[in-house]
């Protein structure tokens, strides 16, 4: 009968069977009988929703994979084939669509055989190759680590998924299936393929709702990484499931009599914490076994979401809910699309209890998420949103994919997104954005579009100004103030939780560096021809090419960027550009370049002497570092004079506007209330304190250590003044920022 099969297989796949000749012999009947068991199983279950002759295009695609992978097995032994079909039973078990399945059962044929992309469209229809090839792994291409390689898979997954999103229920179905067998492989692999499901594969399920397979990923994940700590938490919860039975029996009943009581159509279910939830709690709560559960934890599942409300309120006059434990996840879903009631409540001694009440679409919705219902996908229902939901998400990702620097950046960004709780905040007009918990206001900004992200100076909660880094909370009304002239901050990077906001902050600043550097090394290129006698936009051509190749540099915007940075000296490409010698002599007097401080991160100042206007200063080229602006009396400046190429003659413009940090080191005498007394007087003449620190107390006399914002030299004279006629200061002078 297989044989048979396999044969009118062969006759309708005439390509096919000429390519793998030889190497695709009829199978054995104990090849095939080995899998005959789990194909009836998945032809079972696909003739349970599936049409006809949906159902024998699946079942063709089935032969097509096990006449592809023949000869190959598992490092079990069994045939390669029973991989692709366990696949494609744990995606029928979500009434998953007939192309699904088919890409499940061809998913590793491009990667392991000598089939392509266009035989399997060919044969299947376009549609599935796209999603064969989306699951596939780049196995061509030479990665230099782990890390790497993982991180160009991803982004391959995220183009594919941005077309298809089934794509990822795919790949979920594929790994799910590679953790259950884990057992086979090294140990190092094993740890490997754990970790890597526990920090993407579950975040990701978990995100798309799909509640069953993440559950299952982090308890395989647990025993996989520490199978002894595991073995011990299952035989205590078996343990404690034992002690538990008669209370929870009788809470069971008590839920049960008070919904038939009143009328309620309603399904009581226990819920019992799956291991890695037992685990994780214990870890980050540093509680005992007996102490994580304690809880008793229930779900009821009702007809409608009318009847949620009621038996909400029909729990809580049966026992006393807790205060502040109460979530309503129906009237504000997740961002996974999971909707349910939650309340925790005091039972019977005491005895704290969990209840969650949803119904039973809410129920699959939160078991099986984006893959509910996905055969109806276009009717006006919860599963509908959820995919909604989800290709919000991937459009989200594949945004972040194309403003990263790298894939390992893409991949560090999508970490950070995958956060599983969230906050949910107001914007003025009334309107829902949903946050990972800990976002401050300027996530917020970037939440509601990027261009208020990169002119945020200054926020408002609930009407009150508060500082940008703020963690914001659950109903706060949030409001961004924004300006012409306010820019992102390196700094934000350190306060912002989103990967939408960090990846728009660190694409913005990795712009503002090119075009400060693009200004800055034009600057530096036009002084340095001046002595030449010339300008760069003199230089014809014909000439400016040939420069550039002798140089190596692909064209005029990557050679000013590299004198910008210290990388390309200005006289070397003054060489080249005007046809003369790298060591012929500058004839003429080369001008100061001007420092106006509006040149943004093209030009740093050094902390060890703090420039200030109106002080005399001298730049140093550093490789990559940029211009760094020092004191001309700086000892650090004095050690670099060895290298007079990379030295730059500067000045201050005028009119300069803007503050800079000086430090100042003040002696005082040792009395109570000395630093109060100093920091009065600096904010009584309007100036700001970065920082104060006190050194080398005794009984004496103190040093204390202040950084300001001033001006100029000039500003920052008439603070000293106003400081030594302090009552016990004892001497005041300029120091460098510690």
């Amino acid at each position: 009968m297989v044989a048979s099969t396999l044969q009118t297989l062969s006759n309708s796949l005439p390509s096919f069977t000429a390519r793998l000749g030889a190497r695709a012999p009829s199978c054995s009947v104990s090849t095939t009988s080995f899998a005959n068991s789990s194909l009836a199983a998945f032809e079972q279950l696909i003739a349970d929703y599936l049409p006809l002759e949906q159902a024998q295009r699946v079942r063709r695609a089935y032969y097509y994979s096990e006449q592809a992978h023949y000869g190959q097995t598992r490092r079990s032994g069994e045939p390669y084939v029973t991989h692709p079909l366990a696949v494609a039973s744990i995606l029928a078990r979500m009434h998953m669509d007939a192309q699904s399945l088919m890409a499940a059962l061809l998913h590793d044929v491009i990667e392991d055989t000598g089939v392509s992309k266009d035989d399997i469209g060919a044969q299947f229809g376009d549609e599935v190759a796209e999603l064969v090839d989306g699951v596939s792994k780049l196995t061509h291409v030479e990665f230099d680590s782990v890390e790497l390689r993982q991180a160009e898979n991803f982004q391959k997954m995220t183009l594919a998924m941005a077309k298809d999103i089934r794509v990822i229920l795919v790949k979920l179905a594929d790994r799910l299936h590679n953790m259950r067998t884990l057992g086979v492989l090294n140990r190092d692999k094993i740890k490997r393929i754990a970790s890597e499901t526990l920090d993407i594969y579950a975040p990701i399920a978990m995100r798309l709702g799909m509640n069953e397979v993440r559950m299952e990923f982090e308890d395989l994940g647990l025993k996989a990484l520490y199978p002894m700590r595991a073995r011990r938490l299952e035989a205590a919860r078996r343990a404690a499931r034992g002690n538990r039975t008669h209370l929870i029996d009788q809470i069971k009943g008590q839920l049960g009599q008070t919904l038939q009581r009143e009328g309620l159509n309603a399904t009581v279910v226990g819920r019992e914490k799956h291991l890695f939830s037992i685990y994780k709690k214990m870890k980050a709560k540093r509680k005992s076994f007996s102490a994580v559960m304690d809880i008793f934890a229930f779900r009821l599942l009702v007809d409608s979401v009318d009847d949620c409300y009621r038996a909400l309120g029909m729990v809580h006059s049966l026992y006393k809910p807790v205060p502040g434990e109460f979530k309503d996840y129906i009237a504000i879903p997740k961002a996974n699309g999971y909707q349910s009631l939650h309340t925790v409540l005091k039972g019977m001694h005491g005895v704290p209890i969990e209840i969650q009440i949803r119904t039973h679409e809410m129920e699959d919705m939160a078991n099986n998420g984006i893959a509910a219902h996905w055969l109806y996908k276009s009717e006006e229902t919860g599963a509908s949103m959820s995919h909604t939901r989800a290709r919000e998400w991937v459009q989200g990702l594949l945004e972040m994919q194309q403003r990263a620097g790298d894939s390992l950046e893409f991949i560090e960004n999508v970490k950070i997104d995958l956060f599983p709780d969230e906050v949910y905040v107001f914007t003025p007009r009334g309107d829902i954005l949903e946050l990972p918990k800990g976002a401050c206001a300027i996530d917020f900004a970037y939440a509601v579009h990027s261009d208020i992200g990169n002119a945020c100076v200054a926020a408002r909660v609930a009407k009150q100004l508060v500082p940008l880094s703020e963690p914001l909370e659950s109903g706060v009304t949030v409001e961004i103030v924004t300006s012409p002239s306010g820019r992102p901050s390196p700094s934000w990077l350190n306060w912002v939780v989103t990967a939408r906001a960090r990846t728009h902050i660190r694409h913005f600043l990795k712009d503002q560096r090119r075009e400060d550097s693009l200004e800055l090394g034009r600057n530096l290129l036009d002084r340095a021809l001046m002595a030449k006698q010339s300008r760069l936009s003199a230089i014809n051509e014909d000439t400016l090419s040939t420069a550039l190749t002798a140089m190596g540099k692909a064209d005029i915007e990557s050679l000013l960027i590299d004198v910008a940075l210290g990388n390309t000296l200005p006289h070397i490409a003054v060489a080249h550009l005007t046809s003369q010698q790298e060591n012929s002599a500058v004839s003429g007097e080369i001008a100061t370049l001007g420092i106006r401080g509006t040149e943004g991160m093209g030009v740093t100042y050094a902390k060890c002497c703090c420039p200030l206007p109106g002080d005399a200063i001298q730049g140093y080229l550093g490789q990559e570092k940029g211009l760094v602006v020092h004191r001309d009396n700086c000892r650090n400046l004095a050690e670099l004079r060895d290298q007079p190429d990379r030295l730059i003659s500067l000045h201050w413009d005028e009119g300069i506007e803007r503050a800079y940090p000086a430090a100042l080191r003040v002696q005082v005498e040792n009395r109570r209330g000395m630093i109060a007394v100093l920091a009065t007087r600096l904010s009584a003449i309007g100036l700001n304190i970065d920082r104060i620190a006190t050194q080398n107390k005794d009984m004496e006399f103190t040093f204390v250590d202040l950084e300001l914002q001033v001006n100029s030299r000039t500003h920052l004279a008439r603070v000293m003044k106003r400081l030594r006629t302090v009552d016990g200061v004892l001497k005041v002078v300029r120091s460098a920022r510690r």
